[in-house]
């Protein structure tokens, strides 16, 4: 890490630690407190990248990385964990995941998903999580089900905004025939776990 990111990092963990002592809002904040602000943030971080606007995502990046820290520092003040014990973890995490750099006489071909099923996991679907909008869950649904046996993406000739108008036009023609795009897909997307779990 260059010395000018460290301090950039220590600097955010200071004022942070100052805000946590002095800042009335600050010290009332809980992990159920920051929660749907952490989700807000991730929104606006992703709509800043399908923008493509570098100078929002690095601001959006920015206040997530805060929001990391603030959990970091709650868990601490509670005995739960350290930041160290996160950064362990997502490290240890991302080693187990890549036997094919770290592990390699271990390694037999594996893909992501079956390296997490080998880590013990039940069921491909377990880390979806079930409050993921409807249509994100459909895709990280349709991935790891895909994500089991080597998968080769097909060529095609649509585009990324032709695929989108035919999405837009598939909501506008069930409006119009009474159904709820929203309502339709969280069905369908619990047909295919049930479809899927029972074999």
């Amino acid at each position: 890490m260059e010395s000018k990111t460290y301090d950039a990092f220590k600097r955010l963990n200071d004022i942070l630690d100052t805000l946590r002592r002095e800042c009335p809002w600050d010290r009332q904040q809980t992990m159920k407190s920051l929660r749907y602000l952490t989700i807000e943030e991730v929104h606006e971080l992703s709509e800043a990248i399908v923008a493509a606007n570098a100078n929002e995502m690095k601001k959006e990046l920015g206040d997530l990385a805060m929001h990391i820290l603030f959990y970091c520092k709650l868990a601490e003040e509670q005995g739960l964990f350290t930041q160290a014990d996160v950064y362990n973890a997502i490290s240890d995490k991302l080693i187990a995941r890549h036997p094919f750099i770290y592990d390699r006489e271990n390694y037999h071909g594996e893909n992501w998903e079956q390296l997490k099923m080998r880590e013990g996991r039940k069921d491909v679907l377990e880390g979806v999580p079930e409050s993921l909008p409807s249509l994100v869950k459909a895709i990280r649904m349709q991935e790891k089900v895909a994500g089991r046996t080597e998968n080769t993406a097909e060529p095609t000739e649509m585009t990324e905004e032709e695929y989108g108008q035919q999405l837009f036009d598939l909501v506008d023609w069930g409006r119009r025939h009474g159904l709820n795009a929203d309502d339709a897909l969280c069905l369908a997307n619990r047909r295919f776990a049930e479809r899927h779990r029972n074999g």
